[in-house]
């Protein structure tokens, strides 16, 4: 008995990608808004020229299959033209967090070799002092528009395969400096399908693009949303006006809050009375806001909380199917397993726990990224046996929800960004009146969660105002310590092999400051 297997012209029927999606949403609604910023718009038709003329200049330029183009800017109507071309050519490209520092945003650039980079104006010259080499750059403005002019308009249609890369999204490493975690056509198709189906989003929805594009928050939802007919609202962060305006004249299925603007965001809404049009759901990351400010906001924007558990390396899923009811503190914040994923809990033998037991999150399915640029051994570690796993811990309960217990290795969220604090750790270091420095998190109304710093000095002229220079000068501003406390060698709690017993430091905290 034979095996059935599809020739090459069944095989290429199946492949789906970003650009190949846009393109045909085009021909059904040429004239629909498929992008504004404030007075700026595009209509899908406008979108498509745009983007088409963008890919065809930089593949003029020589750049080929597979090759970066970086983009450092906020916000902004270019960045969803930047994308969209970047999936028209084949091209992958790498969305550098402009709030990064100097070392930090150089490693990003010399990491993914960039061949060509997009920046905005008032940040060229931040570019420009990084020293990087190797690539072309082109700033948007006069520069871009002449690039894209100068090209023809016509939809590229290459052969682009769906497990080509699209877009690098950057997250936290386990030293403190980003890695680059490469998402897939495969992937960003997958998930926009799993946005629609776990927050029931009609097509032709409108979603509100305000947290950072280089953030997973922006890039898939705006994707999700122009692959299905509907209209991105660009607005640059948090600015309550902006935010007001488009809650105010739109409809939308989700409405995303990150921790540390939820309660001021809700406080604002109350005070000016705002009647949004119309909010299905609302929020992300729900365990690090104030249970208090979930009440406050949802009761201000007439919907539910979404009690979302996902990542940049696998977009909503696994744990983003429950709400939270509007109006009320929440008893509990339980998760339900979302769709188009397998999840396991796993022991460090990757055994799976039994029921009521934490284990570390071990996921598959679609919509997982293709692992990170240029980290061999790092993929190996992650996707062992064939399951990425993810370095948090839950605990499955009797009735199939997820509890939500810590990170394997410790990390401290902060607004939505991951620290780690071996990087905190390692520019106090290098102070030498620094004997020994280690970082704990401390819990935070507004972030969920902020770095406090427990010094060893080795010289008594060393001051808190000396070290929090230092991080100023080397760390973006929500990575610096909120609170510098000295001690002595024997008030850091070790384990038998020497280790710092981080979890200890930090339940002790009260303890250290001169009015406990």
């Amino acid at each position: 008995m034979s095996t059935y297997v599809p020739p090459p012209e069944v095989t290429a029927s199946r492949r789906a990608t970003v650009g190949g999606l846009f393109h045909v949403r085009v021909a059904i609604n040429p004239d629909r808004p498929a992008v504004v910023e404030g007075e700026r718009s595009l209509t899908y038709a406008e979108l498509e020229e745009r983007s088409n003329r963008l890919a065809n200049g930089l593949l003029g330029l020589g750049l080929a299959r597979g090759e970066r183009v970086a983009l450092l800017a906020r916000n902004c109507l270019e960045y969803m033209e930047a994308e969209l071309a970047a999936a028209k050519a084949g091209l992958v490209l790498a969305a550098l967090n402009w709030r990064l520092g100097a070392r930090e945003l150089r490693h990003c650039v010399e990491l993914v070799a960039p061949r060509l980079v997009l920046v905005q104006p008032d940040l060229a010259d931040a570019l420009a002092a990084l020293g990087t080499t190797g690539h072309r750059t082109v700033v948007l403005g006069p520069d871009y528009d002449a690039l894209l002019a100068a090209a023809p308009d016509h939809y590229p249609d290459l052969d682009i395969d769906p497990e080509d890369g699209l877009v690098i999204l950057y997250t936290s490493g386990t030293t403190g400096l980003p890695k680059g975690a490469l998402v897939s056509h495969r992937a960003m198709v997958a998930r926009a399908m799993s946005y629609a189906s776990e927050l029931r989003v009609p097509i032709g929805d409108t979603y509100c693009a305000w947290a950072p594009f280089y953030h997973m928050a922006s890039t898939d939802q705006a994707l999700a949303t122009v692959m299905r007919g509907g209209t991105v609202q660009v607005v640059d962060g948090y600015d309550p006006d902006g935010l007001i305006r488009v809650l105010e004249t739109a409809e939308m299925a989700f409405f995303i809050l990150m921790p540390g603007m939820v309660g001021p965001f809700a406080q604002v809404l109350r005070e000016r009375g705002v009647r949004p049009r119309g909010v299905g759901v609302c929020g992300a990351m729900a365990d690090l806001v104030p249970r208090a400010d979930i009440a406050a906001v949802t009761a201000a924007l007439g919907a539910p909380y979404l009690n979302s558990f996902g990542a940049t390396e696998t977009g909503l899923v696994p744990a983003t199917s429950g709400t939270l009811a509007v109006g009320v503190p929440p008893a509990s914040l339980s998760k339900r397993q979302s769709a188009f994923c397998e999840l396991r809990l796993v022991d460090p033998d990757d055994n799976e726990v039994p029921v009521g037991t934490p284990g570390e999150v071990a996921v598959r399915g679609p919509t997982l990224f293709s692992g990170y640029w240029n980290a061999h051994e790092t993929n190996a570690h992650d996707f062992r046996n064939g399951w990425f796993h993810m370095g948090d811990v839950m605990r499955r309960n009797a009735d199939g929800s997820l509890d939500y217990v810590d990170r394997v290795k410790y990390m401290i969220k902060s607004g939505g960004e991951n620290i780690y604090p071996a990087e905190i750790e390692t520019v106090l270091a290098a102070d030498p009146r620094v004997r020994e420095a280690v970082v704990v998190r401390r819990p935070d109304d507004r972030w969920g969660e902020v770095p406090v710093a427990f010094i060893v000095a080795n010289d008594e002229s060393l001051g808190a105002d000396d070290l929090l220079a230092l991080c100023r000068d080397n760390l973006s501003g929500y990575k610096r310590p909120k609170e510098v406390i000295f001690v002595a060698p024997e008030d850091l709690p070790r384990s038998t092999t020497g280790k710092i017993q981080r979890h200890e430091l930090e339940a002790r905290l009260d303890s250290f400051r001169p009015s406990a």
